[in-house]
């Protein structure tokens, strides 16, 4: 089949930046806005802390120091005159999913420390600061992610913008002269809808996860919002097997001199607008069954994420073979 590596290429960047696409565990900081993640992490520290005291008999009576969380790092009860330690968090702390033992481990980024000293008035004050031991200072470093993160939204918003008012004057074009009904139009047409759908489907999660500009999205849970993500990832499915097609009827035109082009449009409809329905639909039922958790926005379970995901990388190894299918795998898996 053809290469079409140019436009293929570009088209496979908005892959790489949708939620669980990188990480095989938990995501990146680049892929879930920091303050999610804080308030996920937050919520398996007081967990952790909870399953803690009920092990070890603790209650708000018991002498010592309780477990806490202070923003950054998840910190276990502590007896009177005893230092806790923690290593530096790569963001925040990364609480493992094992035994006790293994609950107040870290995925370190720096090779500092971080100790808190247990004592009978209470916790002490962090020692050394955690801006000296890890080069992270939560004063200064929120202002600037909010800054990156707002810059990043303009910035597609414009671009989506522009694209939609674009897209709806061609189409007008097309459907308004009858003399530019034919088969190769109605794909490009059919593209240029999935286009406007994948634009609208982005301005829509927008409105429906972001619009209040705080953090109550991250554990919003209603069928508005699972609804919102289902179409917003059948959009960009059918974008991408509608890029597929394109490549498809070329490579058509190019082995076949006469074919029904009625006929094979059928087909491509069922592939461009069926294909992403089965997909989406599947994930959507394994995601009530397996991970139902949040607004489906975040994806922990990378089994799940490849029922989306597989489809669409295939389909542009299938266009491209001749391109750079190790570049575009490597940089899909490694972000």
């Amino acid at each position: 089949m053809p290469s079409f590596s140019p436009l293929l290429l570009i088209s496979l960047s908005p892959l790489l930046l949708l939620p669980g696409s990188l990480s095989p565990h938990r995501l990146p900081a680049a892929a879930m806005h920091p303050d999610c993640i804080l308030k996920k992490e937050q919520a398996v520290c007081l967990e952790r802390i909870e399953k803690a005291n009920e092990m070890l008999g603790l209650n708000e009576s018991s002498p010592g120091c309780p477990g806490m969380w202070d923003n950054i790092t998840c910190w276990k009860p502590a007896i009177v005159g005893q230092v806790v330690e923690v290593g530096c968090p790569e963001l925040f702390q990364f609480v493992n999913e094992g035994t006790f033992a293994l609950v107040w481990a870290c995925l370190c980024y720096h090779t500092g420390v971080v100790s808190k000293n247990c004592t009978e008035d209470g916790w002490s004050e962090p020692f050394p600061h955690y801006f000296d031991a890890c080069g992270f200072d939560d004063y200064t470093d929120g202002g600037n992610q909010d800054y990156y993160y707002l810059s990043v939204k303009a910035l597609y918003t414009v671009g989506y913008s522009t694209s939609l008012v674009s897209l709806t004057t061609a189409m007008v074009i097309l459907c308004r002269f009858r003399k530019l009904h034919c088969t190769r139009n109605f794909i490009h047409m059919n593209l240029f809808v999935s286009f406007i759908l994948r634009a609208i489907s982005v301005f829509i999660k927008d409105w429906i996860l972001y619009a209040e500009q705080d953090t109550n999205h991250c554990f919003s849970s209603t069928v508005e919002c699972k609804a919102v993500m289902v179409f917003f990832h059948y959009c960009v499915m059918s974008n991408y097997f509608w890029l597929f097609i394109e490549g498809l009827y070329l490579f058509t035109l190019l082995v076949e001199t006469f074919f029904p082009e009625r006929r094979y449009f059928y087909w491509y409809s069922i592939i461009g607008w069926g294909t992403p329905t089965i997909c989406v639909t599947v994930w959507a039922v394994l995601r009530i069954h397996f991970d139902d958790s949040g607004c489906w926005d975040m994806n922990d379970n990378t089994a799940l994420w490849w029922v989306i995901k597989g489809p669409v990388v295939g389909s542009i190894m299938v266009s491209n073979p001749n391109g750079s299918e190790g570049q575009i795998q490597g940089s899909a898996l490694r972000g």
